[in-house]
């Protein structure tokens, strides 16, 4: 994990009175009623999008629109899930800068990374500049299966991450992906307008706390696609749901990478597409 001597040294060099970027914007839209009634002004606020460097040093910058909160998280994490670092000892100085929409990393083997890594990835895509997907299917490592719930570990979670969406209460505008171990302990929550940086975020998280992945499951509050079944493989996560629906291909990686998907998991039901073992109980009566 980070070397504990370098976590002062992560610090180093930062102004506390930087200025903060705030996650919402407050707006004054005109709202109408579409059955009829006079306009009014709306006052509200709206999710800030935003643009995130993360500087890798002798490697190169990669641009993310991302909401600017938990940002040495959310670097941290995409690396781990670009594959970039394994392991938080992957990084010899992690510093955000004077500018909070900046984070410069300094890697111990940067020229073992491969290729130069000038990337842009919207808050829409996942998998802008990643390896090859059908590199990513043959290089997925089976996870641990030490991970066994209730399925009211997987109601309650989902409804912790429910109310712990403070930026979607205000907005409407956010994902969110909380870890969790087997009773039900949310560890680590990321928030953010893309859904697959919400889950780097709370990846992230993990990594910088020195939280094991092993034994642990994520719920998300979209669908489960490609990538994010990818990082979730990628971080040794046992059991990924959703509040939505998987795509076929999210299925078949999961059923791959011996993970435990489900999908529409709501206050009264989830659907088990891979794996069901982790869930107790789960054993369907033959016709």
């Amino acid at each position: 994990m980070l070397k504990r001597d370098s976590r002062k040294k992560r610090t180093d060099g930062i102004d506390e009175s930087v200025r903060q970027v705030e996650p919402t914007r407050h707006v004054d839209p005109v709202r109408i009623s579409t059955g009829g009634g006079p306009p009014i002004v709306d006052h509200c606020e709206v999710i800030v999008e935003d643009v995130l460097t993360i500087m890798v040093e002798d490697v190169g910058n990669i641009t993310v629109m991302c909401t600017p909160i938990d940002t040495v998280a959310l670097a941290v994490g995409f690396l781990f899930a670009e594959g970039m670092i394994t392991s938080p000892e992957d990084i010899v100085r992690l510093r955000p800068r004077s500018d909070p929409l900046a984070v410069a990393i300094r890697l111990e083997n940067p020229e073992q990374v491969v290729g130069g890594r000038n990337l842009i990835v919207t808050s829409s895509c996942g998998m802008c500049g990643s390896k090859n997907i059908s590199n990513m299917k043959e290089g997925l490592k089976p996870v641990g299966d030490t991970l066994r719930v209730s399925p009211d570990v997987l109601r309650n979670v989902t409804q912790q991450m429910c109310n712990g969406q403070d930026l979607f209460a205000r907005t409407g505008g956010t994902h969110a992906a909380v870890i969790f171990s087997a009773d039900g302990e949310i560890i680590a929550m990321g928030e953010d307008i893309g859904r697959h940086n919400a889950l780097d975020k709370a990846i992230g998280k993990c990594l910088l706390d020195d939280r094991p992945f092993r034994g642990h499951g994520v719920i998300l509050s979209g669908r489960i696609s490609l990538e994010m079944v990818a990082k979730v493989a990628q971080a040794g996560l046992e059991i990924v749901g959703a509040v939505s629906a998987p795509t076929s291909m999210a299925i078949e990686v999961a059923e791959r990478g011996g993970i435990t998907l489900c999908g529409f998991v709501r206050a009264d039901r989830a659907t088990i597409y891979t794996h069901p073992h982790r869930i107790r109980g789960t054993a369907v009566s033959p016709d």
